[in-house]
């Protein structure tokens, strides 16, 4: 990688320019004229030919023959304009006496479609405003964004010239005139500018912006800052006169210092370095020579401006000012620094200018020229004489630490401006233009530098352009040679800035990105703006050099593979020929690796180059070679014949005659005839589609690269192989294996070949094994064939050297047998695990028979410990089929479902003892399997009409197609699930499995409790489990991990708000919906009843809440605690301890508290069923409420005696409202049924049979009198014209007399709405009416029938009601008489009916 010279701009309308410039000089014949315009259009075919072709022959040619053929103005007529422009190469400013064109950048599209910037005419213009004068020299200068979401870019640039008459002046890119000053009344020549530099180093002083402006015999500086403000001062004032409709404004004041320079005779070029302070040395130095023996010198050194000029006597000359002394320079110190600050002018400037006036004004300012201030002189400290030499131009670097000087001779000058000496001279180079390049070190260049923890490097070179020569040279600093030369056209402009932005300071440079171009080369034949790009390593010396090519080479390697179109041979010769020419032994190794990590090139593209490279290496003296890298060459050569040896083995058909020998199988065919049908139906489950990536196939090539990157030579010359990532592993497995076992490729010789290469054969079996477990489908396609391939391997693997110790004991463990048992232990893929522990147990048992025959010559067979814990895996694995194959049955439609579980032996080992049962109750979730009909399969009841029925009742509606394959599906599911409660007879009793099926859904439950289903069957599964010590554990486990928190949390909610919450304030608190929540409620009834249940609570003493049926025996004491064991095979199991372990840890519950909240989760589920208004916690006295959410081990201090009759009225009003809304919510019922017989009610709900049986139950607890729940209940039932049911009721009433009374009234109430209310009135009721006694007809006009909820009742039932009065009526009560004319009076009306 060596320098280039990029084009990155072009200019446009270049005959535009010119013409406008020399408009004065059109005076050439039309012929010419023609001609030149041809010359200067940079559109033609030939330039952009000679351009696109990038040779510098064929361009300079080209220039060459436009040069000599152009005439007059043609060719160097851009020399005698001045040119300025922009760091930013967005503006270039092009100016001859007193006209000017600015060229601002443009994007289009050339006529491929690809954008290019163009440099476009956008203003023309005179600038000199007094007679007589002209340019004499200009800058752009951009001016920083203020805005804090600017990344760099100039927010306007502003042009300034500098004239003839001394004038300075301030445009916008427009050409509008900001400011103007005459600061000198001498011609201006040079304009030069300082910016902001971000110091690399701590030690570099920071220097400040300003503008600096030189006359014949003066020097003005402008700071920056003060600059800066003006101009955007006068900038905003522009543009509000112009909004506002006014041409003039006030500009503001520009504070500058002006500067006498003198011991010069002609100065033409000045360069202002900066700040600079001098050592402690050199003042001492300074001291001495000026002030002699007894000069004293001051503790700290002055900060001083330095100054340099070129012209003539001297040639070269170094001025100094002292900053912020208010005395001049001390003589003691420096007596030949003669600079006055004090007498610096900080003041305004005056004479300001306005424009746009009327001619009368301007001829009035140019009569009266502003006034002038002088200069302060300034004594020049030293200088480089030399009487002959003129200097013509200097050029400052960017470190401000050298400067390059030209002159009359054609010498190039390198000047150390801290020493003040010429450290270096070029001659040959006369009219010469200069500019720097610093270029920053790149981050691959770190990695090889000794310093990499030190800031970043930056190289400095220098631009030298000769026009005479026609030559651009690049020059590494300060005595480094020549890195870069370029013929360009020799009417060529060399543009060097040297400053970028204005106003950016260290704050607000962080981080910008500023876009800048430090050199740019501008060719007037073609308009082509050119930049130089030099890499950073071409400044380092010579040994470093040849790491920096051999880094260029690595770095075309890369871009070489990269390209996907490059043809094989190509990129063969390509590589070879690069890897070849690195020189580097680290270079040469890292270009290696890359090429074999490349998955593009071919494998015999990388045997070959390797082998190249490898007799390279052999070829020259081995002192000379890196014996790593030799190495490296040797072991990858080896691994790639190796790995096309295998290639060429698998694609060979050669095929080896397996052995088939059926004694030796014999035993693993009638093991695999056993456990057929389970790997039918395993082969079966797994078979489905499923999604996969086509890279992830397992028939997927392996590449060369992916084989290299996962083998190694170690030390000793042995290969060993990298145990990656799991997929990559398998595919070398697949590639080494899989032709074997599946029969297509010959077994022994890769074998050998894998065994000659030095594979261990540890890891040989590894790759097998995991080739077989990962292809388990295609191995239950063909088992028996593929087991006689994998039985072969294993054979010849095992007679390996190294795989099976000769010292081995079979009375031991053999570690080459406990790699294959540990391979099938963790896999998942149970059905291959099982086929490769048959073939293994065979194989060990085959090899242990024959060393004990050798050994012992018996005819007594051999016992191992080897062989018993074959016999322990085939057992689990066997187990583990089973279970897996449970597993994988999909769930049915619009179940749970989910991923279904992976099972091995070892995850169940680690599971614990409740392992087993935990994964066959995730099982039964995922099918949601009801309790009832687990129950069924596990008790072996699989009768097909019961299956009708369950499949009824949980609402299956299916097609009468797919009722015959569910019913088959079905049954073969159950018949699974058997076989495996089987396999698992102490692991999957009935009570483990229901107990870990209850923690199941209660734990799903907890996830969603809007499925409220869940929590249903948790607490039917906890019904069904037999043991009342593992229901005692599992019921308080429950109740204190999921359900006492949101229980508490609905009760404190209720109370809040005094009735049943809405649904939202349900979801807030609780947790979930309100339906939800009546659900949750019913539930923790049921759990709670289940834990006074077990806990031997029914006695005569207690009374019971007997509404629900329950099955388990009360009687806990006399029933001894579960032993719980797990079978012989799987007592190794280490883990967490099952549910029904913790159960059974549980302590005893205190009766009397779980009857408390029993009591209050009764109220809140009927308060939420019936949606009343009540207080739950209002309904019990402090002790009560105290006694809440407390530990149901914990003995609380319980409500006792008699209540507040306060409280027991409003516990009894609250019973009535539950009364009245049951009959309210079965009269509903009986309206929807049809028949004179009552419906049975549902189980569940508000119009559940028990809620009666409840409510009088709840009536004994809360010291309410059940007789008057009895009596508001048969009542209710009358208002409701339930008559039946309430006749049912009546019987259990005590109070006949009271009960007799209340059912007068409503008797009252029907007939009065049947004689006097009804719209229907007949003639006979009303003959009927006038015959009653007064008495009777005043009673029943005093009655109310709106009242009754139901008053169309037929009279056969009043008149029943009648009879029933009378009869519970006694002859002495009040009202009996009256209840005999009701009795008259209704058998009359239904007579007349």
């Amino acid at each position: 990688m060596s320098c280039s010279l990029v084009e990155f701009c072009r200019l446009q309308e270049l005959k535009t320019v010119r013409d406008y410039l020399f408009q004065s000089q059109k005076t050439e014949p039309a012929g010419e004229k023609n001609q030149t315009e041809n010359e200067l259009s940079w559109d033609t075919s030939d330039w952009e030919s000679a351009w696109d072709s990038g040779d510098s022959k064929e361009e300079a040619t080209s220039a060459k023959m436009v040069e000599d053929g152009a005439t007059g103005q043609s060719g160097p007529w851009l020399q005698d304009c001045v040119v300025s422009l922009s760091p930013c190469s967005d503006l270039l400013v092009v100016a001859r006496e007193q006209k000017a064109v600015f060229l601002s950048a443009k994007w289009r599209s050339d006529d491929s479609g690809r954008e290019e910037m163009t440099l476009a005419v956008s203003w023309t213009g005179t600038l000199s405003t007094d007679e007589g004068e002209c340019v004499s020299s200009s800058i752009c200068i951009p001016l920083a964004s203020q805005k804090r979401s600017s990344t760099g870019r100039p927010d306007w640039t502003c042009v300034v010239v500098g004239f003839s008459s001394g004038y300075v002046r301030f445009y916008t890119e427009t050409g509008v005139l900001l400011l103007a000053q005459l600061l000198h009344e001498d011609p201006v020549l040079r304009l030069k500018c300082r910016t902001y530099e971000i110091p690399r180093h701590p030690g570099i002083t920071e220097q400040h912006e300003e503008l600096s402006i030189l006359y014949r015999a003066a020097l003005v500086t402008i700071d920056g800052f003060s600059l800066f403000q003006s101009l955007r001062a006068c900038r905003n004032q522009v543009a509000r006169a112009a909004a506002a409709g006014s041409d003039v404004i006030q500009p503001p004041p520009l504070a500058y210092k002006k500067w006498g320079l003198q011991d010069m005779e002609t100065i033409v070029d000045h360069s202002s370095v900066g700040i600079m302070t001098l050592c402690v040395f050199d003042q001492m130095k300074n001291a001495s020579i000026l002030g002699g023996f007894n000069a004293s010198v001051k503790g700290s050194p002055p900060a001083m401006s330095q100054y340099v000029t070129v012209g003539g006597g001297p040639y070269t000359g170094f001025y100094y000012a002292v900053e912020g002394s208010s005395q001049p320079l001390l003589s003691h110190v420096a007596l030949a620094v003669a600079s006055k600050l004090t007498s610096a002018l900080f003041s305004a400037a005056s004479g300001w200018l306005g424009w746009n006036k009327s001619k009368s004004e301007e001829e009035v300012v140019q009569k009266q020229k502003p006034k002038v201030e002088p200069a302060t002189p300034m004594s020049i400290r030293f200088g480089l004489p030399d009487s002959r030499r003129h200097g013509e131009s200097i050029c400052l670097s960017p470190c401000n630490m050298l400067a390059g000087v030209t002159d009359d001779f054609g010498r190039v000058t390198l000047l150390d401006l801290a020493r003040g000496i010429s450290i270096r001279m070029w001659k040959g180079y006369r009219d010469a233009q200069l500019g720097w390049l610093q270029v920053p070190e790149e981050q691959g260049d770190r990695e090889f530098s000794p310093s990499t923890s030190l800031p970043r490097r930056h190289a400095l070179f220098l631009v030298i352009y000769a026009p005479r020569r026609g030559i651009l040279e690049v020059w590494g600093m300060q005595q480094g040679p020549r890195v870069g030369a370029f013929t360009v056209g020799k009417h060529c402009r060399l543009l060097y800035a040297g400053y970028r932005l204005m106003g950016v300071n260290s704050v607000t440079s962080q981080g910008w990105q500023l876009h800048t171009q430090q050199v740019c080369l501008l060719d007037p034949i073609t308009g082509a703006l050119r930049t130089v790009n030099i890499p950073f390593h071409l400044a380092l010396s010579d040994k470093k050099s040849e790491r920096a090519k051999d880094m260029h080479l690595l770095k075309r390697l890369t871009a070489i593979l990269r390209n996907r179109e490059v043809e094989p041979d190509i990129l063969e010769s390509e590589a070879r020929s690069v890897l070849l020419d690195i020189k580097h032994p680290a270079i040469k190794k890292q270009a290696l690796e890359s090429l074999l990590s490349n998955k593009n090139v071919p494998v015999s593209c990388l045997t070959n180059i390797t082998r190249a490279l490898h007799d390279t290496l052999k070829q020259q003296d081995p002192e000379e070679v890196d014996p790593a890298l030799i190495q490296l060459c040797s072991s990858q050569l080896k691994l790639l014949q190796l790995y096309t040896g295998i290639q060429h083995l698998h694609s060979t058909a050669d095929v080896e005659a397996c052995s088939k020998n059926q004694d030796s199988l014999r035993g693993i065919e009638d093991e695999l005839s056993r456990v057929r049908p389970t790997l039918q139906r395993y082969a079966q489950l797994t078979s489905r589609p499923s999604v996969s990536f086509a890279q992830d196939s397992p028939d997927s090539p392996l590449p060369a690269q992916a084989f290299l990157s996962q083998m190694e030579y170690t030390e000793d010359g042995k290969l060993r192989v990298i145990r990656m990532a799991e997929p990559e592993w398998n595919k070398l497995g697949n590639f080494m294996f899989w032709g074997c076992l599946c029969g297509k490729s010959p077994l022994h010789k890769v074998c050998d070949t894998l065994q000659q290469a030095g594979i261990s054969p540890q890891q040989l079996l590894s790759l097998l094994l995991s080739v077989w477990l990962q292809r388990e489908k295609e191995v239950l396609q063909k088992p028996e064939e593929t087991v006689r391939n994998l039985h072969t391997l294993l054979i010849t693997l095992s007679n390996m050297t190294g795989a099976v110790e000769e010292s081995w004991d079979p009375q031991s463990v053999s570690p080459w047998w406990q790699q294959v048992r540990c391979t099938c232990i963790q896999s998942h893929n149970a059905a291959a695990a099982l086929l490769a522990a048959f073939v293994a147990h065979h194989a060990a048992k085959a090899s242990i028979a024959s060393r004990a025959d050798s050994k012992l010559q018996s005819e007594w067979e051999a016992v191992s410990l080897e062989l018993e814990q074959w016999v322990v895996c085939v057992r689990q694995l066997e187990d583990v089929l089973v279970l897996q194959t449970l597993l994988l049955v999909p769930p049915p439609q619009g179940a749970a479902g989910g991923a279904a579980a992976q099972c091995s032996i070892k995850t169940l080992l680690e599971g614990g003892t409740g392992g087993v049962a935990d994964s066959v109750a995730k099982w039964v979730f995922r099918h949601s399997l009801p309790p009832e009909r687990l129950k069924e399969i596990l008790q072996k009841r699989e009768d097909k009409e019961a299956e009708d029925k369950l499949e009824q009742k949980t609402g299956e509606d299916r097609k009468q197609q797919q009722e015959e394959k569910s019913q088959e599906d079905t049954d073969r599911t159950a018949e699974l699930l058997v076989a495996v409660c089987q396999r698992f007879p102490h692991s999957l009793s009935p009570d483990l499995l229901f107990a870990h099926c209850c923690w199941e859904y209660v734990v799903q439950w907890n996830k969603d409790p809007e499925e409220g289903r869940y929590l249903c069957w948790a607490v039917e599964h906890l019904k069904l489990v037999s043991s009342p010590h593992i229901q005692l554990g599992i019921s308080t486990m429950m109740w204190s991990t999921f359900i006492v928190k949101r229980l508490s949390a609905a009760a404190f909610l209720m109370e809040k708000v005094g009735k049943a919450p809405k649904d939202r304030l349900c979801r807030r608190d609780v947790g979930m919906g309100d339906k939800a929540v009546t659900s949750f409620l019913g539930c923790c009834v049921q759990l709670l009843q289940i834990l006074m249940e077990v806990t031997g609570v029914l006695v005569k003493n207690h009374c019971p809440l007997s509404f629900m049926s329950y099955y388990a025996d009360s009687a806990v004491e006399e029933v001894s605690a579960p032993e719980l064991s797990v079978e012989e095979a799987w007592c190794s199991a280490e883990g967490p301890v099952s549910i029904a372990e913790l159960a059974l840890e549980q302590k005893g519950v205190h009766y009397p508290l779980v009857q408390h909240h029993c009591l209050l989760a009764s109220l809140l589920h009927a308060a939420m069923t019936f949606t009343l208004r009540v207080k739950p916690l209002s309904l019990f006295d402090s002790k009560g409420k105290n006694a809440f959410f407390r530990d149901l081990t914990t003995i609380q201090l319980m409500p006792s005696g008699d209540m507040d009759p306060c409280l027991i009225s409003i516990r009894q009003e609250f019973l009535l409202r539950v009364l009245t809304s049951w009959v309210q919510a079965i009269d509903d019922s009986y309206s929807l049924a049809s028949g004179t017989r009552s419906p049975p009610l549902p189980s569940s709900g508000p119009s559940a049979e028990w809620w009666p049986t409840l409510c009088l139950e709840l009536g004994c607890l809360l010291q309410v009198n059940p007789d008057i729940l009895r009596r508001h209940l048969v009542c209710e039932l009358y208002n409701q014209n339930l008559d039946l049911r309430a006749e049912d009721v009546m019987l259990e009433v005590e109070d006949k007399d009271v009960l007799g009374s209340q059912l007068l009234v409503l008797t009252g109430q029907r007939l009065s709405y049947a004689l006097l209310h009804s719209q229907s009135q007949t003639q006979a009721a009303m003959e009927l009416l006038a015959r009653l006694p007064p008495t009777l007809c005043t009673w029943l006009k005093a009655m109310d029938p709106s009242e009754l909820r139901c008053p169309l009742v037929p009279l056969s039932q009043t008149s029943r009601l009648v009879g029933r009065l009378i009869e519970i009526l006694p002859e002495n009560h009040a009202q009996y008489s009256l209840a005999l004319h009701l009795l008259e009076a209704v058998e009359a009306l239904t007579l007349d009916n």
